[in-house]
């Protein structure tokens, strides 16, 4: 079931399976990528509980393993629909047996979306129902219309407080996992890198320790096309590497994937988020598009 949000100057589609938008058009313009097996077949997934990869497919609570696939299962999963306006909707999922049996927490997650004139407001809850503490990840991974494959004079700019972010650290990544590897990447003095069909070919642009809050991406005539602003941790821009796909992912993050060889219970991974019981975690960030 998809769930269409409307204003004067934009409107937004999301389904129920994944809780997932799938649509964002303004003016006519499809700003979302629409899932072309070819390349990526996904728009927007939300990753929940788990960011990126897990070492070897596999973590452990309290000595017991579990399997879990890249990045968890909600985006997987049939969401309910609690709520919806012309210009808001929300939807729920919460723990089962079937989750139960991969990730022994009980949880209740809420995704809720908010459209005003052509921005949209993404809201994650995550409450705690249990008696013990619940761990988890959660990050966003929305693909972008993008021509920078085939089309010079792409470019991101990336903000901080405002500011352009002129140099940043970046983590490394091979096979899914941190590599323990970080490097230095210089920007203009505008805070911004061009975008090339090379520019991926190691992986995601992994951020970390709250470098960015702001990312927009940037049309060859110097027009901003989508703007996405977060409070996130971490940040993540990517397109598949080596296939000069069409779109650019700009993901904020609540945890990442393992470092390479970790073997620690999932109270232990870096970046992962310990909910009390009772408690409610709740984040949001803002897409705009022009």
């Amino acid at each position: 079931m998809n769930v269409t949000l409307k204003t004067a100057d934009a409107s937004c589609v999301i389904c129920d399976h994944g809780a997932e938008l799938r649509s964002f058009t303004k003016g006519g313009r499809e700003y979302m990528w629409q899932a072309d097996p070819a390349y990526w077949a996904r728009t927007a997934p939300v990753l929940f509980p788990f960011v990126g990869q897990v070492a070897d497919k596999k973590y452990r609570v309290n000595g017991t393993e579990y399997p879990m696939g890249q990045h968890g299962f909600a985006r997987d999963k049939d969401f309910t629909l609690t709520e919806q306006t012309e210009t808001s909707c929300r939807f729920v999922l919460k723990s089962s047996e079937e989750t139960r049996a991969v990730y022994p927490f009980d949880f209740e997650l809420t995704i809720a979306y908010e459209l005003s004139g052509s921005t949209l407001k993404t809201i994650w809850e995550v409450r705690n129902p249990s008696d013990n503490v619940l761990h988890f990840s959660i990050g966003a991974h929305p693909a972008f219309n993008c021509g920078f494959a085939t089309e010079d004079g792409w470019r991101v700019a990336l903000k901080k407080d405002g500011d352009p972010v002129r140099i940043f650290t970046q983590s490394l990544f091979g096979a899914g996992l941190l590599t323990h590897i970080t490097a230095e990447r210089n920007l203009n003095q505008e805070g911004t890198a061009v975008l090339t069909p090379s520019s991926f070919d190691g992986d995601a642009w992994v951020i970390e320790h709250d470098q960015v809050d702001q990312v927009t991406m940037i049309a060859p005539d110097g027009k901003p096309v989508v703007d996405v602003q977060f409070t996130a941790p971490l940040v993540g821009i990517w397109s598949p590497p080596k296939k000069n796909a069409p779109f650019l992912c700009i993901e904020p993050w609540y945890g990442r994937a393992d470092k390479e060889g970790f073997a620690g219970d999932i109270s232990e991974r870096e970046w992962n988020n310990a909910l009390e019981p009772g408690k409610t975690f709740a984040v949001s960030y803002t897409t705009t598009v022009f």
